[in-house]
């Protein structure tokens, strides 16, 4: 495998959930281990009960008695222990949707930021500083012409909207090319001299 792969990062949280959940298995092992010898206990007591020894029997009874007392007890452990893991795991995701919440409102703000109103009525500003300027200029260049200057820079204005209009329309319009040769036909025979000097020779009818 390659070097340059990352390990996941083992945190303090994951760390927790690993224990707690660990000590969960310890307790449903422990719990089969109960069972185990609830069971026996209850089979002692049908077998001493069962050769007349009452009082053997009645002490069977009292261990399994008080080793359902101890599953009870880790009945409660284990359901304290899964909660625990339960609010753990779910905190983690709120801890994540959080931090996501937290960028996304650090993106709004750098946004608002841009967006603001000082911003706008800069750019605003900006604008129609530039709009009065181009104006300005504008008004200088027709004030500073002559009456002369101002019908030659029109007569030169219409000579080059004339100009563009003749290019557009001298402009060829590409149509398919047509073919030069003519389509080959057959030869025809060429018909016996004597035959049309005889045809010369027919008088025509008045």
């Amino acid at each position: 495998m390659g070097a340059g792969q990352s390990v996941p990062k083992i945190t303090k949280q994951d760390r927790a959930i690993l224990d707690l959940k660990l000590q969960r298995d310890k307790v449903r092992q422990y719990q089969k281990k109960i069972q185990a010898v609830l069971d026996r206990e209850h089979e002692i007591a049908k077998q001493q009960l069962a050769a007349g020894r009452k009082d053997r029997a009645l002490m069977a009874l009292r261990k399994r008695k008080y080793q359902e007392s101890l599953l009870v007890k880790t009945d409660a452990q284990l359901e304290n222990l899964e909660k625990l893991v339960s609010t753990i795991e779910f905190s983690l995701v709120e801890v994540s949707v959080l931090h996501g919440l937290q960028q996304g409102n650090e993106v709004l703000k750098e946004i608002h930021k841009e967006l603001n109103i000082e911003n706008v009525e800069r750019i605003m500003e900006e604008t129609a500083e530039a709009r009065e300027y181009q104006r300005e200029i504008d008004e200088m260049l027709a004030g500073s012409l002559s009456l002369e200057d101002e019908e030659a820079v029109q007569a030169e204005l219409q000579q080059l909207q004339l100009q563009t209009l003749e290019v557009s329309e001298e402009r060829p319009i590409d149509l398919p090319s047509v073919p030069t040769e003519e389509p080959a036909t057959p030869a025809k025979a060429p018909e016996p001299e004597h035959r049309s000097q005889e045809t010369e020779r027919v008088p025509v009818a008045a």
